[in-house]
């Protein structure tokens, strides 16, 4: 018996209903209004509403929502289901959350149910209370029987999640191919590629789907079968054109290839595709930027600045981005005009003067003003400390780029004791981030001196391994109060990601050995926290976490 015609079940959920917290997304105030009539009616009385995209990020920081109930058009172009992947990619809302979309075209849902991250359902308006009770309980179940799955995954438990994976595969067979899928991402994620590719390719033999021919697709990829990967991504941009995170699957692997021309089409194909993307447009600048395309990444830049004017998505680097293409172009002027632009939007910000600075010194430079240039980049040094303890303020760091074009001014004005010093910090902290490598490297090779910078990378990369090697050798000695201090040290020194995964597990080797010290657990979830920050798909942080929360459970501690 399918377990939604079990009245009793349905009554449950019904009631549970009612508990929920909703928030409305509808540009429209009369359609959020009067939504909220259609909820109250089902005794839902936990309702906030947004009319913009800015004003749900706001919502979803400050509030924990159990429904989000989607207009597909939204204020600013962007659609619902846009939405709700800026959501899901940012983490700003919980696996567990339902998300309906609504609109008025049945073209839409076709759309969506291929989407990477499809919403829970859809509903085609007009609808009544009684076929939106009957959706939201659907969903609500679903969630219901995933709960145990998505409660481990955001415990960071990944192998009890895939546990909780089987029993659903097992017992709620209506549900198997979500749990399939997670269970696919899970192993992947744990760095158990052959046994997620074996996952994948059990669902194709069943029912051929976007996401499995992708999770093959990433799984042969890593393991370094990339002409096999290649031939799969494409064949997904042509069987469901809206899964966009197959072009970017593509670059990535076109770009492992050596291939910048062919990376940058393929994310300019999902740009096409999804303009409204400010996060996909970024990426095309960044690619088209390396591929010193710089009329393509003067485009996708404006794109994203223009998009984000106004929004909790804009970022000082945006300007900074564009700002630094036109000087390479030699628009001085037009970098300049971005430049007050960026000054107007983020008056009082300090980040904000210091990007000004430099990019004012840079165009001097461009000039033939090489004084005043100096001039502007000993402020800008200045303002460097007091802009980054404005960001530690906020939870935030200073932007590593802005650092490196800090360091371009320098080395452009002849600073460059200062300029070295910058960079040596910005790469040993983001050593794994080939994209900033390869930042850095451009700016060596703009100001002439393409072999110090090989030279400089190559000894930090020398240095982290000596650092590191420090800790792990203490480590296997059986040293572990020594490791974890040598590799605590490493990381107020360098908080790079293997620094920061390194320590976490030192300390927790240690509490496993000597039993559980809460500061330095805490310090351990610090240390964790900061490599997700850095990189959330990181398969050395999901084993770190994993870790974590084993040594958490042998000491009846609930991991949190």
């Amino acid at each position: 018996m399918n377990p939604l015609d079990n009245e009793e079940m349905l009554l449950v959920l019904q009631q549970t209903l009612t508990k929920k917290r909703v928030l409305i997304v509808d540009r429209h105030a009369p359609a959020r209004d009067s939504l909220r009539l259609m909820l109250a009616a089902l005794g839902v009385t936990a309702v906030h509403g947004a009319g913009n995209s800015a004003e749900v990020i706001r919502q979803v920081k400050s509030n924990r929502f159990d429904i989000i109930l989607s207009d597909f058009v939204l204020d600013d172009g962007r659609d619902g289901q846009q939405l709700l992947e800026e959501l899901r990619h940012a983490h700003l809302i919980p696996l567990a959350t339902v998300y309906l979309i609504i609109t008025s075209e049945r073209g839409h849902s076709n759309v969506v149910a291929l989407a990477e991250l499809a919403p829970d359902d859809y509903l085609i308006k007009p609808f009544t209370a009684d076929q939106l009770q009957i959706r939201l309980v659907k969903a609500i179940y679903k969630k219901h029987v995933l709960r145990k799955i998505y409660e481990q995954i955001e415990r960071g438990s990944l192998q009890e999640a895939i546990a909780a994976c089987d029993r659903v595969i097992q017992q709620q067979p209506v549900f198997m191919y979500d749990a399939l899928r997670f269970k696919g991402e899970l192993l992947h994620t744990l760095g158990l590629t052959r046994e997620a590719e074996a996952v994948f390719r059990s669902v194709l033999e069943g029912r051929v789907v976007p996401w499995a021919k992708m999770g093959l697709a990433v799984a042969l990829r890593d393991r370094g079968a990339l002409d096999e990967a290649e031939h799969l991504a494409e064949q997904v941009t042509l069987e469901a054109p809206e899964y966009l995170s197959a072009y970017d699957f593509l670059a990535s692997v076109h770009e492992a290839q050596g291939n910048l021309r062919l990376a940058q089409q393929a994310l300019q194909r999902a740009a096409d595709a999804s303009p409204l993307n400010t996060v996909r447009q970024r990426l095309v600048g960044d690619t088209a930027a390396r591929n010193k395309d710089l009329l393509a990444a003067e485009k996708a830049y404006g794109k994203v600045i223009e998009r984000n004017r106004g929004s909790s998505l804009r970022s000082v680097d945006d300007f900074a981005n564009l700002s630094r293409v036109l000087v390479e172009r030699g628009d001085v002027a037009a970098s300049r005009k971005i430049t007050a632009d960026m000054k107007r939007e983020w008056r009082g910000d300090k980040q904000a003067e210091l990007a000004s600075l430099i990019t004012e010194s840079l165009c001097l430079d461009a000039e033939g003003s090489p004084e005043k240039a100096a001039q502007l980049v000993g402020q800008a040094l200045q303002l460097q400390k007091l802009a980054s303890a404005e960001a530690s303020e906020k939870g935030k760091h200073l932007s590593h780029r802005l650092a490196v074009d800090l360091a371009h001014a320098c080395y452009a004005t002849g600073k460059s004791a200062e300029a070295e010093k910058i960079m040596r910090q910005v790469a040993a902290e983001n050593h794994e981030d080939p994209h900033l490598i390869n930042h850095i490297t451009s700016v060596f090779e703009k100001t002439g001196q393409p072999d110090a910078g090989k030279a400089l990378l190559d000894q930090v990369g020398k240095e982290i391994i000596a650092l590191n090697n420090k800790g792990v050798l203490a480590a296997r000695n059986g040293d572990f109060e020594g490791a974890v201090q040598l590799l605590i040290q490493a990381v107020e020194q360098v908080p790079n990601l293997q620094f920061l995964i390194n320590a976490a597990k030192a300390i927790l080797t240690l509490i496993d050995k000597k039993g559980w010290d809460e500061d330095l657990a805490a310090k351990a979830r610090d240390y964790l926290q900061r490599a997700q920050r850095k990189d959330r798909k990181s398969q050395k942080v999901a084993s770190a976490q994993e870790l974590y929360v084993a040594v958490a459970k042998k000491y009846g501690i609930t991991a949190d």
